[in-house]
C-alpha cells in the first residue's frame, strides 16, 4: 500500500520504475477488489445464517430471498469488474500529450521553445479586438441563457 502511494502518487518516483511497477499495482488492485467482494459476501451470508432463528435460513423466507439477489448482483458487479479491468480495449489509451513533471525551467528533448507572442509591436491590435469583441459576444450569449459564471 505505500509503495503504490509513493510510486503512483507522489511526483518524484521516475516514470521507468512506473512503467515496471504497473502490471504489479494492476493485479494487487484487481486481487484486492476480489477479496472485498468474498469479504461482502460471506459478511452477509453469515449475518443471515446467524440471525434468521423462526423460520430458518434453510426455509428461504423472503430476508434470505433478498439477500441471495444482493449476493447475486455483488457476483454480477464483482465479475464485470474484473472483466472489464482485465480486458486491453478497455484500458485507457495512451494520451498524445501527457504531461510529465520536469523541473522548472527544462525543456522537452528536441523542441524548441516558441512564444505566440515575442514582441507585442508584432501583435496586430485590431485583430486582438476582434476576438476579445467574439468573447465578449459569446458570453453575453450565455449570460442570456441563465448560465453565468460565478468565477
Amino acid at each position: 500500500l505505500f509503495l503504490g502511494f509513493a510510486v503512483f502518487l507522489l511526483p518524484f518516483a521516475p516514470v521507468h520504475l512506473r512503467v515496471l511497477l504497473m502490471p504489479i499495482h494492476v493485479y494487487s488492485g484487481l486481487t484486492i477488489f476480489a477479496t472485498v467482494i468474498a469479504t461482502a459476501l460471506m459478511g452477509i451470508t453469515e449475518k443471515l445464517i446467524f440471525s434468521l432463528k423462526n423460520p430458518a435460513y434453510s426455509a428461504s423466507p423472503p430476508e434470505a430471498t433478498l439477500v441471495n439477489c444482493l449476493g447475486l448482483l455483488l457476483v454480477i458487479f464483482g465479475s464485470l469488474i474484473l472483466w472489464m479491468a482485465s480486458r486491453p480495449h478497455w484500458k485507457r489509451p495512451p494520451a498524445e500529450n501527457a504531461k510529465i513533471l520536469r523541473p522548472i525551467g527544462a525543456t522537452p528533448e528536441g523542441t524548441e521553445v516558441e512564444s505566440t507572442m515575442t514582441n507585442s509591436s508584432n501583435a496586430d491590435k485590431s485583430d486582438l479586438r476582434i476576438n476579445a469583441e467574439a468573447a465578449r459576444k459569446q458570453n453575453t450569449k450565455f449570460d442570456e441563457a441563465g448560465q453565468r459564471s460565478t468565477m
